[in-house]
């Protein structure tokens, strides 16, 4: 039986392997730097601008988020504000509202003063016609509080009209405005007296306007004029309004003109029913 043969090197052809190797791995590694190094320089003049790119367009779509969120951020603030000043306008209306029935209510007290020797019901307009002047309009009181036809009625400054109609709990007014209204009336300072008559076209100026006053004397604008002692319907001394105007009729004889009437007939909300005929109590 053959025995195997061992494979043996020898020292010296182990040296020149080892040798061979380690030259070998330095050519090899010189090579890799010297052939590498221009490779790594165009890949870095291709990625680093590519780089910087996607940086610069990160760094955009990071402010644009963050601005996003600002926007959203102010825009919920913003209807916070909105929801707030909303709330401030409605309770600035009510306020306003508020003042002003006040200031309404102010002057009929002081009105109900003014007629004290008067028993008066206040009452508030429920409806009118149409159109912006109240002509003719219902008030919200009627024979279960007294109520009567013919009982005249004021408010603001002074005269409104005169009760044309009684239910058990509503009344209708016709005031001095109407065209089928005719007042007696009267100055304060000459008791001079004339005719106020109901115009509608005068409306638009605010003006009613006085006939067939007979006198002599001098009247100049400004001159109160209140309902006469004759009157049918109307109780003396109940203030009209005052005199814008005054022409001599070509007669010579009467005078004409025009009255800036004391009420505002555009806003009538609330009003006073004297409770006395004139029939019954008036002169």
């Amino acid at each position: 039986m053959k025995k195997k043969k061992k494979f043996h090197i020898k020292s010296r052809h182990l040296l020149v392997i080892m040798t061979f190797v380690c030259i070998s791995a330095i050519a090899l590694t010189v090579t890799k730097t010297v052939s590498i190094s221009p490779v790594r320089e165009a890949a870095g003049m291709l990625i680093v601008p590519f780089q910087n790119g996607i940086n610069s367009v990160g760094s955009w779509l990071s402010e644009k988020q963050s601005g996003f969120q600002n926007v959203e951020k102010l825009a919920g603030e913003n209807s916070a504000l909105q929801d707030k000043v909303d709330q401030l306008t409605e309770e600035n209306s009510i306020l306003s509202q508020n003042q002003e029935e006040l200031k309404r209510l102010r002057d009929l007290y002081q009105l109900d003063g003014d007629y004290s020797e008067y028993d008066k019901v206040a009452a508030q307009v429920i409806s009118k016609d149409p159109g912006n002047w109240y002509s003719t309009f219902i008030i919200n009181r009627g024979t279960n509080d007294g109520i009567a036809v013919d009982m005249n009625v004021i408010s603001g400054g002074g005269l409104v009209g005169i009760v044309t109609e009684v239910g058990q709990d509503w009344a209708t007014v016709r005031s001095i405005i109407d065209d089928a209204s005719s007042v007696s009336a009267m100055t304060v300072s000459t008791s001079d007296t004339c005719i106020v008559s109901g115009d509608l076209r005068l409306l638009d100026e605010g003006k009613l306007a006085f006939g067939q006053m007979n006198t002599d004397n001098v009247i100049t604008a400004g001159e109160k004029i209140v309902t006469s002692n004759i009157s049918d319907k109307y109780l003396k001394g109940i203030l009209i309004g005052y005199v814008e105007e005054v022409t001599e009729d070509s007669n010579h004889l009467t005078k004409t003109g025009y009255i800036i009437p004391a009420v505002d007939f555009q806003h009538i909300q609330e009003v006073l029913v004297i409770k006395e005929l004139k029939s019954a109590g008036g002169e």
